[in-house]
This record gives C-alpha cells, sequence and structure tokens, in this order.
C-alpha cells in the first residue's frame, strides 16, 4: 500500500497544483542526512506520515510530498543521523540516579564526605541513603573505601552505595547491623566481603555479596517508578536517544511494576523512547511459560530477551581473568555463574526462543561464554539466534575471530575505555590492556558491534561515547591521541553501531537503525557535522538541536 501511494506520489502527469496523492504529515528538509543505508549514503530531506518515513531523498523531491496541511521543518544544513539506540542502559535505575547522590567525580575524601552529608541533611529520615557510583581511584587515590569512613559523615541512617560500575557496594554500620553482616557471616557464592585482619567486614561487598544488604532497600513504588520513567525519556530525548535496550537489574516485583507503567505510558502515547525491557537469565522460564519469544511487542515496549552475568567487573577486580591480577597474585576473579549452570539456563533460554545475552568482562569470561554459546547453538540446532555479549572488554586476539564465526554480537560501550583507561593498566598490565575494548580488531575480524552507554554507570549521552569510540582518549587527559589508538574507529563505524548495530541485535533492522522509505521516522539533528574532520576533536561536545520520534519532535533545543 505504501509502494503504491509513493508511486502515486510521484507520478509525472500530476497537475503543478494538485493534492498529492500520499501527503506528509511533516516534512524536514535542507538537511545533511547521513542516512547509515548504503543504498543512498546522504540525502537533503525526509517526510514522514503516520510516525513512518514515506520520502529520503532531494528537497525537490521530498517536496512533492508536501500538502496544505504539511508541517515543513527547516533544517538549515544541519546534520542529520538515525535515532541513537542506546543497546544497554538501566532504564529505571538510570531514571533514579537523577534524585540520588553522586559521588562518581568526588575528587577527594572531603568531597565524598560533603556531598554525602548534603544528601542527608534533604532526604527523608525513614529513607536509606543509596545510589553514590563512587569511584576509589578518583576519591581515594586507588584505596578502597571502608564503612569507617562512611560512617564519619552519615553514622545514624542506614547507606548502601554502589561503586560506579555496579559489582561493588559500600555498606556503612548502620546498613551492616540491619542486614546482620558480621565476621561470622559466611562469603556468598560469586561475591565477597572485604574483610578486616580480624575477619570483621570492611563494609564493601563484591557481586553477589551485595544481596546481604540490597534485599533490605526499600523497593520503590508505582509512582515513584513513573517519576524516574519520565525523568529518564526526557534526558534521553534532549541527548538523541530514541531507543534503548533496558538491562534492568530490578527485583521481580518492581520490573512488573515497570513493566505496567511503560504499557500505560504507551497507551497513553506518552512514551517518547522506545523501551526493549529484558528479563533476568534466572528467571527465563517467567516469558517462556507464557510462550513469549525474541522481539514480542509494540513499537515503543517490548520484552522478549534475557540477561545474565558470567563474571564481575574490572574496577572490582572481579572480572575473571585467565591470569591474576597484577594487584593480587592470587586472585583471577569469579565466575559469578558458574559455566556449567550458566550452559543449562542459556541452553533452557534458547530453546523457548529468548534472546539471550550475557555480561562478560574478563578475558577467561569471554573466553568461556563463546565456548558456552558454540556448544548450546550446537545442541539446539541452526536459527537466527543473535547471541550476545554484553561489555566484551577484555579478549585474547586469538577470540577476535570468533566471534564471527558464531554469530554472537559485541554489545559494547565505549565510554567505558576511556573512563576505565585511566587506571586498568595498574590492574592486569599494558600487554592484556592492549587487546581490550578491542573496536578496531573485532569490526576486522568481521564481528557485529551493538554500542551503548551502562547509564548510569557511565554516561547515558552517545556522543561522548561516540568520541570515545574515535578518538580513546582518557578522561586524565593522559592519552591525548589514544590509549592503544590502533583500536580506534571511525565515526560512521561507530554511529552505525551506535543505531543500526543496537537495531540488529534487537532484532528491529527492519524498522530502526537507518533513514529509509518505510522505517519508523526516529532521526537526531546535531548542531556540529560530526563526519567533517575538522570536526572530529569535538564530538564530544556536539549537542542535539532536534529529537525527532515516530516523526514526532519530542525535544528542541532552545537557540
Amino acid at each position: 500500500m505504501l509502494s503504491f501511494f509513493l508511486i502515486a506520489a510521484f507520478a509525472t502527469g500530476a497537475a503543478p497544483t494538485a493534492e498529492p496523492a500520499l501527503v506528509a504529515d511533516v516534512a524536514f528538509v535542507n538537511g545533511k542526512v547521513w542516512t547509515g543505508n548504503p543504498g543512498q549514503p546522504e540525502a537533503q530531506a525526509i517526510a514522514a506520515w503516520r510516525n513512518r518515513i514515506i520520502a529520503v531523498g532531494t528537497d525537490a523531491e521530498v517536496k512533492q510530498l508536501v500538502g496544505t496541511k504539511t508541517k515543513v521543518i527547516d533544517l538549515n544544513g544541519q546534520r542529520v543521523v538515525p535515532g541513537f539506540y542506546d543497546s544497554h542502559a538501566h532504564f529505571l535505575a538510570g531514571g533514579q540516579s537523577l534524585a540520588m547522590v553522586d559521588l562518581k567525580d568526588a575528587k577527594d575524601e572531603a568531597e565524598f564526605g560533603r556531598r554525602l552529608v548534603e544528601f542527608d541533611k534533604k532526604t527523608p529520615r525513614d529513607r536509606w541513603l543509596i545510589g553514590g557510583k563512587w569511584d576509589h581511584d578518583r576519591a581515594f587515590g586507588g584505596k578502597l573505601p571502608t564503612a569507617a569512613i562512611v560512617d564519619k559523615y552519615v553514622p545514624d541512617r542506614p547507606v548502601f552505595i554502589h561503586r560506579y560500575d555496579g559489582h561493588m557496594a559500600l555498606a556503612n554500620s548502620a546498613a551492616l547491623k540491619l542486614a546482620g553482616v558480621t565476621a561470622n557471616t559466611r562469603d556468598v557464592p560469586g561475591g565477597v566481603i572485604d574483610r578486616l585482619a580480624d575477619g570483621k567486614p570492611t563494609g564493601l561487598l563484591r557481586d553477589n555479596a551485595m544481596s546481604l544488604v540490597a534485599r533490605l532497600v526499600p523497593e520503590p513504588g508505582e509512582t515513584e517508578i513513573l517519576e524516574a520513567v519520565l525523568a529518564a525519556q526526557k534526558y534521553a530525548a534532549e541527548i538523541g536517544l530514541t531507543s534503548m535496550q533496558d538491562m534492568d537489574g530490578s527485583d521481580s516485583e518492581t520490573r512488573r511494576k515497570l513493566l505496567r507503567v511503560l504499557q500505560r505510558l504507551a497507551r497513553e502515547d506518552k512514551l517518547t523512547c522506545r523501551i526493549d525491557l529484558r528479563w533476568p537469565l534466572g528467571q527465563h522460564k517467567e516469558l517462556a511459560a507464557l510462550g513469549v519469544i525474541a522481539d514480542f511487542g509494540n513499537d515503543f515496549v517490548r520484552i522478549g530477551g534475557v540477561k545474565g552475568f558470567i563474571d564481575g567487573s574490572l574496577g572490582s577486580s572481579t572480572a575473571k581473568m585467565f591470569d591474576s591480577y597484577l594487584t593480587d597474585a592470587k586472585n583471577t576473579g569469579v565466575f559469578v555463574t558458574e559455566p556449567d549452570t550458566m550452559r543449562a539456563l542459556v541452553r533452557s533460554a534458547d530453546v523457548a526462543g529468548l534472546n539471550v545475552c550475557v555480561h562478560s568482562i574478563g578475558d577467561k569470561g569471554n573466553a568461556t561464554m563463546l565456548d558456552v554459546f558454540a556448544e548450546v547453538a550446537k545442541q539446539n540446532g541452526p536459527r537466527d539466534r543473535r547471541f550476545r555479549i554484553e561489555h566484551v572488554q577484555h579478549l585474547r586476539p586469538e577470540d577476535y575471530p570468533r566471534f564471527k564465526e558464531l554469530g554472537v554480537i559485541a554489545s559494547m560501550q565505549p565510554y567505558h575505555a576511556i573512563d576505565d583507561g585511566r587506571w586498568a593498566e595498574g590492574r592486569i598490565g599494558a600487554k592484556r590492556c592492549s587487546s581490550s575494548y578491542a573496536f578496531r580488531s573485532l569490526l576486522d575480524a568481521g564481528a557485529k558491534l551493538a554500542f551503548g552507554s551502562d547509564w548510569p554507570v557511565a554516561p547515558l549521552d552517545p556522543l561522548p561515547g561516540i568520541d570515545a569510540a574515535v578518538n580513546r582518549r582518557t578522561l586524565d587527559g593522559k592519552h591525548p591521541d589514544g590509549w592503544f589508538p590502533e583500536q580506534r574507529i571511525t565515526v560512521a563505524e561507530s554511529v552505525e553501531a551506535y543505531t543500526m548495530g543496537s537495531a540488529f541485535a534487537a532484532f528491529q533492522e527492519k524498522d530502526r537503525g537507518s533513514i529509509a522509505i518505510g522505517k519508523l521516522a526516529d532521526f537526531v539533528v546535531l548542531s556540529r557535522d560530526i563526519f567533517d574532520p575538522k570536526e572530529r576533536d569535538r564530538i564530544d561536545t556536539t549537542k542535539v538541536l532536534r529529537t525527532v520520534v515516530g516523526g514526532k519532535i519530542v525535544f528542541e533545543r532552545n537557540p
């Protein structure tokens, strides 16, 4: 039907003043459109009708679809790209973080303490103090903080604040007491309780051990979830994100509340960011029992994917490595989920038709997951399953080609490279870092990249992420020419990973990821032409001028 209307609209026999057979709802003209479509890489204008793109081409071609009721928007020569698609974020947690204490860039203990005190003063007395995103490499010179430090600033209410990677959390004495965590508390499989010489807990809990205190933190109600969702999508619109794969991380009841909130907002036409909500791999049978398979839902809310964990993180020294950490000769990280258990979970979820993605950071964790995916694919038989590894931070070079061979998608967050690059060599040495965050090597090996942020672990804004992939300049300013610059990729490759790569990873490449006829009219107008080589050093300071979702402008920056 759409093709019929388009043929009619461009018919040459129509009178010049006649209304087009198909009248666009909105037309965007006089732009520089990077389409992401190899068959038509550049264009001037876009027309949309009923939330879909009906024309991409020159101004003259698109204006043939302009009628008396068409809204025409002059792009003033600005660069347009497909709507950014974040392949890995935590939507609810990110929205909640906008109203939590933020310790990420605290430069020292004094600043760390001042922020805690300020937040303590404005937080109702019946609530826990949570959030944090602290960075001990910045605030404490690499030394890990303890409950005693937090007690100096907030002694009389429970505090449970996470390291920015989410794999380590710090509880104050009040929280430890409520949770009953003492010297007699046993270690948790897949987790670590940091202890003093006498066996007493320091307050630091790593990976699965965080559950000892986390289980006591009150979960948000539906009103709080709604507030967080609205805050998150408002921020997403401001930075050009039109779609997101939500790796969540909530408890079961909170996830159900979140899904209800998202569905209600979608029905009320109040969602401005398209959400693909992932279930925990360990709870995949909830979806399987309902008959849900990958990519179930509508244009705004989808489910059908599951996410698991094979290991921890580099910053918490729990990413699973073949060789030990330089800081601890006895430590090679942890398997958060034992390989045999992971293999059984992946096989079961795959049989159910669900899309499986698994967090893996260490080189042994990644090699193990590639083995698991290969075994499951062989056991369950061929199909388009699009297994994914989330993060893919540290690899052995011999594992690069296995991603293409096995059809495993590398879902990566490039900002982590310039953040972790400040201290990663101190954890695992230069040799292992040289094959880390290996964007160039993976692309050259034929792997499919899908880019995201891991928000709120890292900033949600895609443009600093694109800059990180292109320039690899660490946040401490010590690598102005790039940290292991041989792993840099081009602007086009990075934007493609942040658009079509993410769409492909979610089985949505027919609807999203590029600017083409028939696809959802999701695109972004930028303040700079980031494809211009002269703008290479200013990608991270480029602003979004307009965000368009389904042909509707959901954000417009004031001049």
